[in-house]
């Protein structure tokens, strides 16, 4: 194959979105996601549910990817699927339809790192978009996982701190269900917050040693606070639910700058990237931008499509790893806990 003329298919399904995507080299001709929104009735996802809806989801997907990018799978050079983490039976769909696909046309199969995807995410070619210079800095942030990694190779990464407890995103959906605010509640505490006044509610920093994270602090004080509140005006959060939301994002900010900036004085690189789905909050974005200004960094943002979960991210770490050729064994299994670097 002219290394050239790489064509991956990218497989990810590691919660409960299916997304599938066909790259040429680092462009991504598709790149297709289906959100199952039957988890929105119960709060949260329901794992038994995700499964299911990725076993009716990935086969369509699939062609649609296929059809979206103009190729036959006969010219595909790999398949690239997500290992882990996530939930297991999510995984265990992937990982299986890409190992019978890669068996059925006799193609390499490469196993992906979800969480290094999100930071590998940056290398795809993107119109007006620069790659990261090694070494830097990654802030990965989603529902999940809330950490800093030092990134020294495509393959060489180091994890500094990572939160104790709930994940950033976590708290801000956690947040929204206090509010009333139907699930997925992150992004609907972001459009509100562009409303409110940040200044109007104060909220506790947690104190937490080295480059390490806590949100559970957070919540549990949001949680009083709200109690209080409504127990003395039953209206209150509906009245202020605008600056309720900027002040409870604000502080979350504040948190994740205030560590993002120790890493920075703390290793001396100042190349510092942006990943996961909580990626996508504007008051996050803004403040690295604002950061990049009065602090001299260089602040690398990925377009939303790439913040939260899409398989163009593990297509571009699978391109990565077909250019060294770290192929994947049909045994290899899938696995809740995958950890950056292992």
């Amino acid at each position: 194959m002219n290394p050239s003329d790489i064509f991956i298919l990218a497989i990810e399904s590691s919660c409960d979105d299916t997304a599938a995507a066909i790259l040429h080299n680092r462009k991504a001709l598709s790149n297709i996601v289906a959100t199952q929104q039957i988890h929105q009735a119960y709060g949260g996802v329901v794992p038994e549910l995700a499964s299911r809806a990725h076993q009716q989801n990935i086969v369509p997907l699939v062609h649609r990817a296929l059809d979206v990018a103009n190729i036959d799978k006969k010219q595909l050079s790999a398949i690239a699927f997500t290992r882990g983490p996530g939930l297991l039976g999510s995984l265990l769909v992937g990982t299986s339809f890409a190992k019978s696909l890669s068996m059925g046309l006799k193609i390499p199969l490469i196993e992906v790192n979800h969480m290094e995807a999100h930071i590998l995410s940056h290398f795809l070619e993107t119109e007006g978009a620069t790659v990261p210079a090694f070494p830097f800095l990654a802030m990965t942030i989603s529902g999940g996982h809330t950490q800093i990694v030092q990134v020294r190779g495509h393959f060489e990464m180091e994890v500094l701190g990572e939160t104790l407890d709930d994940a950033v995103g976590e708290a801000f959906d956690k947040s929204a269900k206090l509010l009333g605010l139907p699930y997925p509640g992150g992004p609907l505490i972001d459009a509100c917050a562009q409303l409110g006044d940040p200044d109007r509610f104060t909220f506790p920093i947690p104190k937490v040693g080295g480059l390490d994270f806590s949100f559970s602090g957070l919540k549990t004080s949001i949680l009083y606070f709200l109690q209080r509140e409504t127990a003395a005006d039953p209206g209150f959060v509906a009245r202020e639910k605008n600056a309720i939301c900027a002040s409870i994002q604000k502080t979350i900010v504040e948190i994740l700058m205030r560590k993002l900036k120790k890493a920075v004085l703390e290793t001396g690189i100042n190349r510092v990237a942006l990943a996961g789905g909580v990626a996508a909050n504007s008051g996050i974005r803004k403040a690295l931008r604002e950061a990049e200004s009065e602090w001299g960094w260089t602040a690398h943002i990925p377009p939303f499509e790439y913040c939260t979960d899409n398989a163009a991210m593990i297509g571009i770490a699978g391109y990565l790893k077909y250019l060294d050729g770290r192929f994947t064994d049909l045994g290899t299994p899938a696995i809740a806990r995958y950890t950056i670097g292992s």
